[in-house]
């Protein structure tokens, strides 16, 4: 049982390092300097532990993660379930995987960022993407089975590498870092999408234990929270290793993603030739990931909207091969509004799925807390799109944590009290 728990929590941590990840860790490095520390801390929880928690909570149902959002009503687990999908393949993590291939293969080779050749690489990228998400074969399989040790070990590599051959003093923290690193960090573990994604992943997992025999739920937590420990400590070690390689590359010139201080560190220490060949398996690795997004989104719409397969998974194609063209900045950009409200709905849904027995699961309560949460969150949204309400944003301010992006917190915990308040009034 122990070997099974090790391989499944090996193929867990394949899933979530994705490609795309590798851009995010060095940026804090950079902006945070002598507040890496802290800062890597909170990015952690949200990158690593909450993604963790959330794969556990799946272990809690017996379907996916519909069943889970359907706790606050079956319209919300739908709806919420579908964004969920939207967000980890055509909107972010699909266009994110393959501008971080071209930002790691291509683009170190053209003379400055060249809008044409980003719309060559995605054009050849997405029909390959296309045909193989058509029939998912083996060799998809094998790609990512093999370059995922491969690519860890070269972050391995470089992060050494850093150590020895790195030695730039650490920078001051840039302005965002200066006062509250570790809350900063945590809101940037948002970027990650790996809780959004454990939502879907730990579905995976739950089958992989059953298919070996577990059935009881007790041992299914148990063996799933193991996996997802195992992964963990390899995403922290990942993550750790690339923000340190980002705070000695933070005076050796400017960057404009995580791709290009990673491409240039890789540079700096193996030559032109280990960027190449980082580059090489960092384009291979988001085709694999790529493929599984597509596959699996495809494979939930082809279910609830019983549209043929092959329609779904050309439309994904399409959408993502559209927003990939807008450039690896661009969907960063677009993604942090988007991440900053869906992120504090899945901590509060995950942290009361595994309390829920202290108040018998109550629909209100659910119902109550992600209410709350979502008004909070929401408004957070208008105001990064320039939407605001100055007599709102004065009220939004006076709640706990609100500067540091944790509003929703105490309206989330209030908003649960009076759902279940009201559950005892209807069994009084």
């Amino acid at each position: 049982m122990k070997k099974d728990i090790f391989t499944i929590g090996l193929m867990l941590f394949a899933l979530f390092f994705g490609a795309g990840n590798l851009i995010y860790p060095p940026t804090l490095g950079i902006e945070s300097g002598t507040a890496f520390w802290p800062a890597i801390t909170g990015f952690i929880i949200t990158g690593v532990g909450l993604p963790l928690l959330a794969v556990t909570a799946i272990s809690f149902v017996k379907n996916d993660a519909r069943e889970l959002a359907d706790r606050v009503h079956p319209i919300f687990g739908l709806i919420f379930t579908s964004i969920v999908y939207l967000a980890i393949a055509p909107f972010f993590g699909i266009p994110r995987a393959s501008t971080v291939a071209y930002e790691m293969s291509v683009n170190v080779m053209v003379d400055g960022n060249s809008s044409a050749a980003l719309f060559l690489f995605t054009s050849l990228f997405f029909i390959l993407v296309y045909v193989f998400s058509l029939s998912p074969s083996q060799m998809v399989d094998k790609i990512g089975r093999y370059l995922t040790p491969i690519l860890l070990l070269a972050i391995i590599a470089l992060g050494i590498g850093s150590v020895f051959l790195l030695h730039a003093p650490l920078s001051a923290p840039a302005e965002k870092y200066s006062v509250t690193p570790f809350f900063t960090g945590f809101m940037e573990g948002y970027l990650t999408m790996d809780a959004i994604a454990a939502l879907a992943f730990g579905i995976i997992v739950v089958k992989a234990f059953k298919e070996r025999g577990i059935t009881s739920r007790r041992e299914l937590v148990k063996a799933t929270l193991k996996a997802g420990l195992i992964a963990a400590i390899g995403l922290i070690i990942v993550y750790t290793l690339l923000g340190w390689i980002g705070t000695k590359m933070a005076t050796a010139e400017s960057f404009s993603n995580g791709g290009e201080v990673l491409s240039s560190t890789a540079s700096i220490i193996f030559g032109n030739f280990g960027a190449l060949l980082l580059g090489s398996i960092v384009l291979l690795a988001c085709f694999s990931t790529s493929v599984g997004l597509v596959v699996a989104s495809g494979e939930f719409f082809t279910k609830i909207t019983k549209i043929p397969y092959k329609w779904i998974i050309l439309i994904t194609t399409l959408v993502s091969y559209l927003i990939a063209n807008q450039g690896l900045n661009t969907i960063i950009g677009i993604s942090v509004p988007v991440l900053g409200f869906l992120y504090p709905i899945v901590i509060v849904l995950v942290l009361l799925t595994f309390i829920g027995r202290l108040f018998g699961d109550a629909t209100n309560v659910y119902r109550g807390a992600i209410l709350s949460t979502s008004l909070i969150s929401l408004y957070d949204v208008f105001i990064s799109l320039g939407i605001e309400s100055q007599q709102v944003t004065t009220i939004m301010e006076k709640l706990p944590f609100y500067t540091s992006g944790l509003g929703w917190l105490i309206p989330a915990i209030a908003g649960g009290l009076i759902g279940l308040l009201f559950s005892h009034r209807k069994q009084a």
